[in-house]
């Protein structure tokens, strides 16, 4: 069974930088894209960032310049480092990956979901 478990949430003043960082584990063969999600009181659920296996990256346009999401392969980890927060980033953020399994001899890959780490920024 796969599992993505987010971690580095929590409270946080405006203008800091914390890192998120998301663990994938289970019988893995491999991840194809790794991405961070948001979503915020009333609002739906949006694209923060997401990276290839490869390392390209794609942003938000609201992210670009403030966030950066970088992985490790060799971990099966992806991290969302968040510089200059701002009340407005205040959200869920929920890691996801489209991960590739064997079952007996089939191959097939799915998106897998985090249970999400709560972010709030205080003003």
């Amino acid at each position: 069974q796969v599992q993505l478990v987010e971690s580095g949430g929590g409270l946080v003043q405006a203008g800091g930088s914390p890192r998120l960082s998301c663990a994938a584990s289970g019988r893995i063969f491999s991840i194809n894209i790794m991405a961070w999600y948001r979503q915020a009181p009333g609002k739906q659920r949006e694209l923060v960032a997401a990276i290839t296996s490869g390392g390209r990256t794609n942003y938000a346009d609201s992210e670009k310049g403030r966030f950066t999401i970088s992985r490790d392969n060799a971990k099966n980890t992806v991290y969302l480092q968040m510089n200059s927060l701002k009340p407005e980033d205040t959200a869920v953020y929920y890691c996801n990956a489209d991960i590739g399994v064997y079952s007996g001899t089939t191959y097939y890959s799915r998106d897998y979901w985090g249970q999400g780490t709560q972010v709030t920024v205080s003003s």
